[in-house]
This record gives C-alpha cells, structure tokens and sequence, in this order.
C-alpha cells in the first residue's frame, strides 16, 4: 500500500506484512500487549479497515502514555511517542472520512484523537520536576501541533487557550529550543488564533515568524501561511506587493490591496463576492468583512485630503458612500458610520450636531492603524 508506506511512518516493520502472533513474541508486559496492538494496526491499514487501524492505534497511544508515566527522570522514549501520536492523527483524518460516510457525525474521529492526545500532553506537562536533559517536556509542542490540528478541524479553537498557555508561561525555559519545524507550526496555528481573537499585532508576529522560518522550497506551506498574513498585515495598513501575491499564487488578494490602498469600497465589496469560495474556504472571509473599515477610513482620509480643512460637511461623506455605490446610505446612517470610527480610534474627532460637520484633530486627524490596532 503506497499511503501506509510512504506515511505511516510508524508501522514500517519488515515483519508487519506476515501473520504474527503474540507466541512469537518475548517480551515483559506491557511491551508485548504495545507491540501486539502494533501489528494489529498494521494488519488493519493493509486490509483498508482504517476504523479498525485507528482503534489499535489509539491502543498503542494509550498503552505507551501509561508506560511512559512511570518512567521517571527519562525521556528516552519521546521520539517513539512523536512517531506514534503522528501516525495517530493521520489514521484519525482516515477512519474521520469513513465515519462521514457510514452517517457518524463529523469530528467524532477528530475528537476522539484529541482526547488520546491529551492523555500523552498531561504525561508530558506533568514532567516539571526533572531536569532539563531528561524531562519529558521536549514533547509538548509536538504533541500541542497535533492538537491545534484537531481543534482547527473541529472548531474548537477556545480549547487551544491553555495548550498556548503551556509552551508560553509553563515552559519558558525551553520554548526556543525545540526544533524549528515544530516552531514554525505553533507559531502557524497561534497566528491564527490571536488574528481570529482580532489580535492582529500577535497575529503578525507569530505568522511573520513562521513565514520566514519555513523552508523556501515548502512553496505550499508559505502560500497557505500568507493566506493568513496577508489579511493580518492589511488590518495593521501594511500592503503587500503584487509581485509576492504572483510569486505565491494569491493574485485573489490582488483587488483587495487595492480596493482598500485606494479606499475604494465598491471594489472590495465585488472582489469579496468574486472569491467568496476561496476566502470561506480558507476561513478568512469575515476578516475581509472588517477591512471595510479599514476601506472606509481610506476613503474619508482622501475627502479630508481634498477639502484641506478640519471641519467637513457630513454631507461629503454621504455623497462619497453613495458614489462608491452605497446608494442606500442616508445621511443618518452616514453620521452613524463616523460616530463608530471616532469611537473605535479610526478618526480622531466629533460630530458637531448642530452644525451638521465633522471636526478633526489638527495634529493627527486619522492615526495608523498600527498604533491603535
């Protein structure tokens, strides 16, 4: 089977492919029960019974986790438990489209991994007492990548909360040190994370760390990096060039830079609507809701631009909306628009009823975005 050579890289035994016994093997509990649960697995992913492989796997997991708890002050067994919980994982992602298909809810195979998983991570945060050389703790980040891979599939991203907690308070010590490729997927899903919590200077941190940690031939990778970056990096006004959107294969984004860059609103309206698969699908559609803020801002900067002056009509405001196609928006609902961006820190202001105008500071009338955002 090409799939079970090529990715379960735990179950390469040369002896996999024969029918064994437990006779055959000689040896202490509980590694005999493990390495029976082993060949089952195996046998399983050969007959293409991935519900079945997923079972003797999970057995094999948790086999190990309670193994691996009583050994104190060691870790020799991390680079086992990395290989087991990965081949875990993938045959969760298998036995979870089988399930689909039998009418099961979707996640359940998902869900069940994570829980599995959890069991391995507690061994491993517990683990605080030994030294550094010897602690288990080296195997959090990857075992907290496998479940930021469930919780992201599952929607259940609150529960990655005190899996960040962990690495960022609890393990300080070591956080720097574990290996390059688990700190590129961490700080992948937590940029996600924090640009979901619209935390975008978090976002842009994590997401720029992993972007220019990921190997340069990994194009797939840092396209899908960018993907998230890209919408972080507009929030906080910074534009990214059409020559990177060409070079990653995102020209999607190509009329968003503009529509925002120019505050053109009605461009990024049809180009949100033009793509709306492609940003559903990435996740990203409801923070390209919010660059109309952002959009917004642009546009009534180039009208303050043009009058020269710190009080300005509300009615300029209005016609510009209506202009930009917004032929609905009155002048109540326009008043409406500026009084949120005064309040939410896009213009520095107020609306002076009486006069029906909009006063701006005269020493910085609409602040970066990066300094409030």
């Amino acid at each position: 089977k090409q799939w079970y050579q090529r990715r379960v890289r735990g179950l390469n035994h040369p002896y996999c492919k024969q029918q064994w016994s437990v006779s055959h093997i000689s040896l202490d509990a509980p590694f005999d029960q493990l390495v029976f649960e082993h060949f089952r697995t195996s046998d399983a992913i050969l007959a293409d019974d991935f519900m079945g492989a997923f079972v003797s796997q999970s057995n094999v997991v948790q086999i190990f986790a309670k193994m691996f708890k009583i050994q104190k002050e060691d870790n020799w067994g991390l680079p086992l438990m990395n290989t087991i919980i990965k081949d875990l994982y993938l045959l969760a992602r298998k036995a979870e489209r089988v399930a689909v298909a039998n009418g099961e809810a979707p996640g359940s195979k998902i869900d069940a991994c994570a829980d599995i998983l959890m069991t391995v991570f507690r061994v491993c945060a517990s683990d605080s007492r030994t030294s550094i050389e010897y602690s288990k703790r080296w195997g959090l980040m990857t075992i907290i990548n496998l479940l930021f891979k469930c919780y992201f599939k599952t929607n259940k991203l609150h529960l990655c909360k005190p899996l960040i907690k962990a690495i960022d308070n609890n393990n300080k010590d070591i956080k720097d040190e574990y290996t390059i490729a688990d700190r590129v997927t961490y700080n992948y899903f937590v940029g996600m994370k924090f640009m979901f919590d619209n935390e975008f200077k978090a976002a842009d941190r994590c997401l720029t760390f992993a972007f220019e940690n990921c190997l340069k031939s990994s194009m797939g990778n840092k396209r899908k990096i960018l993907t998230y970056l890209i919408p972080v990096k507009i929030s906080l006004g910074h534009m990214p060039s059409s020559a990177v959107l060409k070079k990653y294969n995102l020209c999607e984004f190509e009329n968003v830079v503009t529509a925002v860059r120019n505050g053109n609103i009605k461009l990024l309206n049809e180009t949100i609507e033009e793509h709306a698969a492609f940003f559903i699908r990435a996740g990203i559609y409801l923070i390209l809701e919010k660059l109309k803020v952002i959009t917004l801002r642009n546009l009534f900067k180039k009208i303050y631009i043009i009058t020269g002056s710190f009080q300005m009509d509300v009615a300029n405001f209005k016609l510009a909306l209506n202009w930009q196609g917004l032929e609905d928006v009155d002048f109540e609902e326009t008043e409406c628009i500026l009084a949120n961006m005064i309040n939410d820190g896009f213009i520095k202001g107020y609306l002076s009823e009486a006069h029906k105008k909009m006063v701006v500071s005269k020493v910085t009338a609409f602040p970066a975005l990066k300094d409030f955002l």
